[in-house]
């Protein structure tokens, strides 16, 4: 089989889930176009297909969305952009008198020239009412996991491991490399 290559930007992520993994995993920072859609399925798609037409060989991508109840899909997968350009403290005023409930979702896209397999995870949860925290990525510093009374940035590692391994779909992704590259042996 050929090398398998994850897509992203971001160095922490392809190191955590090429450890994740336990079996490593070619990085390559790529900028890719990206459509607009409420749904990430799409988003993936497209961005697996350019990232393998570029590199030519089997690549994974993955995009997140945070959902605001109050606000049926918004910001859903347009929420890089709100977190790049408005203050969290403003996003966490937006919903002041609103419904606070939240649900963060990952698609991961696995694309070989051939097939295109995805992985879904996703976590409930709400939005806080300031942001706090030092840790996590993204939007980490405004979303409460459902059962918890902290944001995702004020996790301590054990909480944030296992809340970020419901959001991200590692196991199943996982699961599909190993299966392929078993049969590809």
């Amino acid at each position: 089989m050929s090398e398998i290559t994850f897509v992203t930007g971001n160095q922490s992520k392809a190191d955590y889930l090429a450890a994740y993994l336990g079996f490593p995993i070619a990085h390559h920072r790529l900028d890719l176009e990206e459509i607009q859609s409420f749904e990430l399925r799409p988003i993936v798609e497209h961005k697996v297909k350019q990232a393998f037409d570029v590199l030519q060989r089997p690549v994974i991508v993955e995009d997140v969305a945070l959902e605001f109840a109050a606000l049926g899909r918004l910001p859903g997968t347009f929420i890089k952009f709100f977190v790049d350009e408005v203050p969290f403290e403003t996003i966490c005023r937006m919903l002041d008198g609103m419904d606070r409930k939240a649900t963060a979702r990952c698609v991961f896209g696995y694309f070989d020239g051939t097939e295109v397999v995805f992985f879904e995870g996703k976590l409930e949860g709400h939005i806080a009412q300031h942001p706090a925290g030092d840790g996590g990525y993204g939007w980490d510093k405004i979303f409460i996991p459902e059962g918890y009374k902290v944001t995702r940035a004020e996790l301590d590692e054990a909480d944030d491991r296992k809340t970020y391994l419901q959001i991200k779909p590692f196991a199943a992704l996982k699961q599909f490399l190993e299966e392929k590259l078993a049969f590809d042996s």
